[in-house]
């Protein structure tokens, strides 16, 4: 099994800076692409930002210029900084993974359980 534990999720003020974290474990061969996802109360889940196993990276429109994905290869870790953070941007954050678990295996979508950010004064 793999599983996809994310941290970092908090309560910040407009303006500020948060940086997620999201460590793969388990029987992982490969990892593809990786992304970061929210879902606001009421709000279908929308895609924030993805990267390729190359670093070749693509960004919601409302996010680009503030946040910056990136990824550890060797520590099967995503990473999201949030910066110039605004009330808007809150809503629980959802890490996935394109994971082959094995060189025979297909290639499977996995979930991390989410983590809450408030943006609030």
């Amino acid at each position: 099994q793999v599983q996809l534990v994310e941290s970092g999720g908090g309560l910040v003020q407009p303006g500020g800076s948060l940086r997620l974290s999201c460590a793969a474990s388990g029987i992982i061969f490969r990892i593809d692409g990786m992304a970061w996802y929210r879902q606001a109360p009421g709000k279908q889940r929308e895609l924030v930002a993805g990267i390729t196993r190359g670093g070749n990276t693509n960004y919601a429109d409302s996010v680009k210029g503030r946040f910056t994905i990136s990824r550890d290869n060797a520590k099967n870790t995503v990473y999201l900084q949030m910066n110039s953070l605004k009330p808007e941007d809150t809503a629980v954050y959802y890490c996935n993974a394109a994971v082959r678990r094995t060189i025979v295996s297909s290639t499977d979508d996995y979930w991390g359980q989410g983590t809450q950010v408030t943006v609030s004064s």
